[in-house]
């Protein structure tokens, strides 16, 4: 068995319920890869994990390790699985789905969620990429199917999702509007965003004509409100909200509900869009694994501009 260190949960809670501590790897399954992990991500979804929000829907035996974005290099990999040892990868080893956490020096990710580091960016940015980039490509590209010429609403453009969708739908041809808060601003105007609105001081609804497609990663009033601005046939998709089938009649529009599944085959495209520059992850503060408590804690309180990164190596 292999001896690693991880950040754990032994019970839900705060920033106090995480603990740095020793802990023996599960015996690697067929279907795993077992990485050495160089950078693990953290999203906004590992703190709720944490606190025990999901523990109703998706029920997990305590104690686990917290974490699911990652990017290292392979150090076991069964024949077949198209890796060998020493290649560079990144995925997610989320418990969730079937991984062993990626806070933690090495990891068991399903092969299915790991797919060959982009070789453009370090390990660092690669790490920020799989959760928040295969929502942006499916949210774009599968449930908006956005083409070139179309007007897109992003709400949230300033998040880690809304991020890279400015910068994917601007490669897909689309004129891109954002909310966002003031300070934001010119952020997303350096991603590309032609249209951007401070949420605080006007209205969308006002700032923009009739879209083809919104991307919400809000929820509330903001989703709600957002079926008056879209095109008859116009789609929206959510991060947040289950469809609502009256104001998809009422506005003769099609809404979903968005459930990233991070594979192999999407985080290939991911990293080929990354190789070709359509797309540029912010890393913003930098945290080692002992202070995994702290950057979760970050996370929650001070959402950042930028991912946060747990340096692991």
């Amino acid at each position: 068995m292999t001896t690693v260190k991880a950040a754990r949960i032994h019970a839900y809670g705060g920033s106090e319920a995480v603990r740095v501590e020793e802990v023996e790897l599960p015996a690697r399954s067929n279907g795993q890869i077992l990485v050495r992990v160089h950078d693990a991500g953290v999203n906004p979804v590992d703190w709720k994990i944490r606190s025990g929000y999901l523990r109703q829907v998706a029920p997990l035996p305590l104690p686990f390790t917290l974490g699911g974005d990652f990017s290292g290099v392979v150090e076991e990999v069964p024949a077949g699985l198209g890796f060998k040892a020493g290649d560079e990868v990144f995925g997610t080893a989320v418990v969730l789905a079937g991984g062993s956490g990626s806070f933690a020096e090495e990891c068991l990710a399903p092969a299915g969620a790991v797919a060959a580091k982009p070789n453009s960016v370090s390990h660092a940015e690669a790490a920020a990429l799989p959760l928040v980039g295969v929502s942006a490509l499916q949210a774009l590209t599968e449930h908006l199917r956005v083409a070139a010429g179309q007007r897109v609403l992003i709400h949230g453009g300033a998040g880690g999702i809304g991020s890279a969708a400015i910068q994917l739908a601007k490669h897909l041809g689309a004129h891109v509007a954002t909310t966002v808060r003031g300070d934001d601003v010119d952020y997303v105007k350096r991603l590309g965003a032609d249209i951007v609105i401070d949420y605080k001081t006007r209205k969308f609804e006002e700032a923009v004509g009739a879209q083809d497609a919104v991307l919400d990663t809000v929820g509330g009033d903001t989703y709600a409100r957002s079926f008056k601005i879209l095109k008859k046939g116009g789609r929206l998709v959510s991060m947040l909200e289950q469809p609502n089938q009256r104001l998809m009649n009422e506005h003769g529009v099609e809404a979903s509900f968005l459930m990233t599944q991070v594979s192999a085959e999407r985080l290939a495209k991911l990293a080929k869009l990354v190789d070709q520059g359509a797309l540029k992850v912010r890393v913003g503060e930098t945290f080692p694994l002992s202070e995994a408590s702290a950057a979760l804690l970050h996370q929650e309180k001070n959402p950042p501009r930028g991912k946060i990164v747990l340096a692991i190596a």
